[in-house]
């Protein structure tokens, strides 16, 4: 069961990455780009997510995965249960959705200095 003190260190320290409060909402950002955020009640991740794969993971996990609301459905954004999601699991879907917003040499350089993932 994942918490959002589990990924909330690893979204501090991925290069560009600042986290803010929008409404009493923690995200994280790469300059005005929002590519992960929690529900108030920390309950649910959002998270930035290929589209055209989405429907695809919510039919193969609907227990951990949904659609995000119908004025998101047009970005790049998937919605999970973080008691559903493993500690492991919800921090690399974080870094997944942080290298959809870096340039692809911050990227390459996390690869580098992480060569096990996000641990």
């Amino acid at each position: 069961m994942a918490v959002i003190d589990d990924v909330r260190p690893l979204g501090e320290e991925l290069e560009r990455s600042y986290e803010v409060y929008v409404r009493g909402r923690l995200k994280f950002r790469v300059k005005q780009i929002v590519y992960v955020a929690f529900s108030l009640d920390e309950t649910v991740m959002e998270f930035a997510f290929p589209r055209e794969e989405r429907a695809a993971l919510v039919a193969s996990e609907p227990h951990k995965f949904h659609l995000p609301s119908a004025s998101d459905l047009r970005f790049n954004w998937i919605a999970a249960d973080l008691a559903a999601l493993e500690p492991t699991e919800a921090r690399e879907f974080v870094v997944d959705a942080w290298r959809m917003v870096v340039p692809q040499k911050l990227s390459r350089a996390y690869d580098l200095t992480h060569p096990h993932g996000p641990e």
